[in-house]
């Protein structure tokens, strides 16, 4: 049977990430929607236990997944770690003594309880005791209506309250302002202010580098050169060939060698890594994880799909954040760069190949399965095939970020 999954951060006040949720997609059906919610949260379980590892698909986050009544009853959440598992009771479970009884028992047992989309009623009281965490989702409730509700829980000073579906800066300061602690939404992907962005040495150096490894003969000595100019730039050049993730018969020991060994396209990636992440110092590590999550996938798809060269859908996937990682507008930002006319074309004006590379990876980012398929279909591609490539893409992305900050 065929698993695979999406995932959707959770950030805390200080935009850290604590954990995702986990988003069920089936291989066959193609669709959530036409999956029962048991159905859907056993293969869930079954694929992170079996198919994938839990770890490999949160990088040792907490995984946050919905349970229906019966999965609580059933207790299945005991076959999970309750280290790395945060119980989501669906919003449409109604609250009775059997339910509490099953919460009870996974609470002695070390697990963290979240009631979904939660609705405020008489019913929950007696279950309040044993939460830890309530979500909120904001498209489904009136702003008054939110701040009477998380007013009348504040007494419950042991629940954390999460605001889900927080899409604009606006909504997550109105959600500090009210109290909540944890967040979920793609607010932190978007530019929260215009401004002028002018580069950094070091990211202009980084700008160079990227159009000297654009042409197809690259000249390694002015490369080399380019690098051993900037020691910070060399440091981490090394180190991260030097990792635990790269495998190498020998240590390297010199900036050339590193250059060599890593090779054109590696190279390219490594600098587009580092560009976007010096141009996210004070943005959340999340972001710069989604960007490389989209650069992998978009490289991927490219692969399968033949539509578009590996490399230029790498990039394409790897800028498509940077607007919200530099806080200016996206073809500002375009103006700087050496970037080629369909990677431009892709991010200022949508269109393209690469530009449907990116749509795919969008709904996935949202667990839009039904817009994920359609894209598909246009790309004659099978759903099997695009929901591997994204999961092996949230794992080499997060292999590559840790890398990246064992370089650092």
């Amino acid at each position: 049977m065929q698993f695979y999954t999406a995932r959707q951060p959770i950030l805390d006040r200080d935009n850290q990430l604590i954990g995702y949720e986990l988003l069920f997609r089936d291989g066959i059906d193609n669709v959530f929607p036409d999956i029962d919610d048991h159905k859907a949260t056993t293969r869930l379980i079954e694929g992170t236990q079996v198919s994938l590892g839990l770890h490999e698909i949160t990088d040792n986050k907490l995984a946050f997944i919905n349970f229906n009544k019966d999965t609580i009853i059933a207790r299945t959440p005991l076959l999970v770690d309750p280290e790395s598992l945060v119980i989501e009771i669906l919003e449409s479970v109604e609250p009775d003594d059997e339910l509490l009884e099953a919460v009870i028992e996974l609470k002695e047992n070390g697990y963290t309880v979240a009631l979904d989309d939660y609705i405020h009623h008489p019913g929950w009281a007696a279950f309040h005791p044993y939460i830890d965490i309530i979500k909120f989702d904001l498209r489904a409730m009136e702003q008054d209506e939110l701040a009477q509700v998380v007013n009348e829980l504040k007494a419950q000073t042991h629940i954390t309250l999460l605001a889900e579906k927080v899409e604009s800066q606006e909504e997550y300061t109105r959600c500090v302002e009210l109290g909540f602690d944890y967040f979920q939404g793609y607010f932190f992907a978007k530019p929260e202010v215009v401004k002028s962005t002018n580069l950094a040495p070091f990211q202009s150096t980084l700008v160079e580098l990227m159009a000297d490894l654009s042409v197809i003969e690259v000249d390694v000595e002015r490369v080399t050169d380019l690098i051993a100019r900037d020691v910070n730039l060399s440091f981490k050049l090394l180190r991260y060939t030097n990792s635990a993730g790269m495998r190498r018969v020998t240590d390297i020991s010199s900036i050339r060698q590193a250059v060599v060994f890593l090779g054109k396209q590696n190279l390219k990636r490594f600098v587009s890594l580092m560009f976007a992440a010096q141009a996210g110092d004070a943005k959340p590590e999340a972001l710069i994880r989604m960007a490389i999550v989209r650069a992998r996938f978009c490289e991927l798809l490219a692969r399968l799909h033949g539509g578009s060269e590996p490399s230029i859908a790498f990039l394409t996937g790897m800028m498509s954040l940077i607007d919200a990682i530099m806080d200016e507008p996206i073809d500002k930002i375009m103006e700087q760069l050496p970037l080629s006319p369909e990677i431009k074309e892709a991010l200022i004006l949508e269109k393209g190949i690469a530009a449907d590379y990116l749509f795919v990876a969008r709904s996935f980012e949202n667990g839009d399965w039904a817009e994920s398929a359609s894209y598909e279909q246009s790309l004659a591609l099978e759903a099997e095939q695009i929901c591997e490539v994204f999961t092996e893409a949230i794992v080499w992305a997060d292999n590559t970020l840790n890398a990246m900050v064992e370089a650092a």
